[in-house]
Formats: structure tokens, C-alpha cells, sequence
């Protein structure tokens, strides 16, 4: 998320040295049976302002998703298009089996390699091993791991990235 009150605490300093380094909340994202609708229904109802969009038009033809800012808040609003492939089908089962709610709680870190390796050992279960993904506004390393309960949590360092949220996302320009 943007800025909050809450510092991130990204240093081990004064802590037991076997702790997991977290930073803040990076962003929640909502799977929804319509991104547009919710989005302008959440910006409207809660003043927050849609500054990146990704979809069809973006290159990415299995979703459409609004990304919706204010000041120590991210929401991600997404929709299915068309199941063409893995994440298609990922976010067509989530909202079978539960309909619209959370799917993803994204979460910085500064070091997405450790603390992957961290959760894994202690027994979280790896859906995406770290990788990084890059356009024009620089380079983001992601990895997901399971919680009980289907949310996953998507573990983000965008330390080198300056673009509107993740690369294939544009930033917003209508309503």
C-alpha cells in the first residue's frame, strides 16, 4: 500500500534474528463477477481513486482488474473474461467455490527469495516460487503462498519498480 501511519518494519534490528522481515500490506485484491461495476461502486462509497488498469487492451486477455489508491490503501478490483489459461481457471474456481470476496492479500517484503524459502520451511505451501516480471517502469519480484481458507498471500518487492502497480498495468485515464 501507499503511505500509512504504520511504519514497515523491514529490519531485524532488536529482534529474535529468525523472524520474517515484513513490510506493509502491498494490496488486497478482490475477485468480483464485475471489476468495472465494483470499482466505481468502491470508489464512489469509499473515495478511493482508480489509478491503474489492466486487461484485454493491456495484453492481458483472461481478466480485466482496476486498481483502486488512497492513502494507505490498495484495492485491486478483478474480473474473469475468458478461462485461455492457469490464471483464468484460478480465478473461475475461487469465485465457483466462494463468490465475491478476497482472493489475494499481497504483502512487501525486502527480500521476496527469503521469505518464500522462511514461510516454506515452517510449513505454508508454495503456489508461485520467486520470479520476476518486468515493462518500460522497471522490474517486481512475486512469489504466493497458500493460507487455509483459499486466500492466498503474494509476497512483493517492488524496490525497482516505478510504474502505476504491477508491470501490464496501465495507469487510468477515464470515468
Amino acid at each position: 500500500m501507499t503511505d500509512t501511519a504504520a511504519e514497515p518494519v523491514l529490519s531485524t534490528a532488536g529482534r529474535e534474528p529468525d523472524l520474517l522481515p515484513m513490510g506493509r500490506a502491498d494490496a488486497v485484491v478482490f475477485a468480483v463477477g464485475d471489476a468495472e461495476r465494483a470499482a466505481r461502486r468502491y470508489a464512489g462509497a469509499l473515495g478511493l481513486r482508480c489509478t491503474a488498469y489492466a486487461g484485454p487492451e493491456t495484453g492481458e486477455p483472461e481478466t480485466v482488474s482496476y486498481v483502486l489508491d488512497a492513502p494507505g490503501t490498495r484495492f485491486v478490483i478483478t474480473s474473469l473474461v475468458q478461462v485461455i489459461g492457469s490464471r483464468g481457471r484460478e480465478l473461475a474456481r475461487h469465485l465457483a467455490r466462494h463468490g465475491d470476496g478476497v482472493l489475494d492479500l499481497a504483502v512487501t517484503v525486502p527480500d521476496v527469495h527469503y521469505a518464500f524459502d522462511y514461510a516454506v520451511d515452517r510449513g505454508a505451501r508454495a503456489l508461485a516460487e520467486p520470479y520476476e516480471t518486468e515493462d518500460r517502469y522497471g522490474t517486481v519480484v512475486l512469489a504466493a503462498i497458500a493460507v487455509p481458507g483459499g486466500t492466498r498471500h503474494t509476497l512483493v518487492d517492488r524496490s525497482r519498480y516505478r510504474g502505476p502497480y504491477l508491470p501490464g498495468f496501465v495507469p487510468f485515464e477515464r470515468w
